[in-house]
């Protein structure tokens, strides 16, 4: 069992929903809820008043300042902070344009306590959680060619041959422990590497590589096994 406690954040602008999900939250015992917050603006100052939590729960719509803009403002102030859309809306759009800003998992409204529950697990020990229902949505949008400009991705010297064994066990959900017994290094090397495939790659987070890899056909996205 997860002996840290996994401190979280909501920001939802129904409070009925906040309670709940807080109520769902509570129910583990090594889940904090630090605070809620009913709008993005809301959310943003109160991380700067308040110990930092090391997730954020995060709604769309919501007034003064939606999810998307929150995602992209703590992406940029407090990079180390885990985030997961939790919307009623589940559009290509809506998931791919999240994803882009940052996030590290979305989430239906209509998902059970159960995935709610795996998704932050998921993205505490493996840095990101997509199901099936996102794994598609992400499939379609690259069969559309929606890609993102990279650099040679494909020169040998671009990524090296460690970074790519490291970057397929990241897609493969191992956590940065089991990565290292697998390669037989230490986990402080196996952040190393992590830190330099997202300088690499211009990526956000461990989610982001995820994309990246799938993209530039290091992993196929059929050999992935979503959670």
């Amino acid at each position: 069992m997860n002996t840290h406690t996994i401190r979280i954040a909501i920001a939802d602008d129904e409070a009925l929903f906040r309670t709940g999900v807080a109520a769902l939250l509570k129910g583990e015992e090594d889940f904090e809820i630090i605070f809620e917050a009913e709008n993005g603006k809301i959310l943003i100052d109160k991380l700067a008043q308040q110990p930092l939590p090391d997730l954020v729960l995060m709604d769309l719509k919501m007034p003064e300042l939606n999810g998307v803009e929150s995602t992209k403002e703590i992406r940029k102030r407090y990079p180390q902070i885990k985030i997961i859309a939790l919307s009623s809306y589940f559009s290509k759009s809506f998931v791919i344009n999240m994803i882009d800003a940052g996030v590290s998992a979305y989430l239906s409204k209509d998902s059970s306590s159960k995935q709610v529950i795996d998704a932050i697990r998921g993205v505490m020990e493996n840095g990101y959680y997509y199901d099936e229902v996102v794994m598609k949505l992400i499939n379609e949008n690259m069969l559309q060619g929606n890609k993102t400009p990279v650099k040679s991705v494909f020169d040998n010297l671009y990524l090296t041959k460690k970074e790519k064994e490291v970057l397929t066990l990241i897609c493969a959900q191992y956590t940065t422990q089991e990565i290292a017994d697998k390669l037989f290094v230490s986990p402080r090397t196996v952040d190393g590497h992590r830190n330099n495939l997202l300088q690499k790659t211009n990526c956000k987070n461990t989610a982001g590589l995820v994309i990246f890899a799938i993209q530039n056909g290091i992993v196929d996205i059929e050999d992935l096994n979503p959670l």
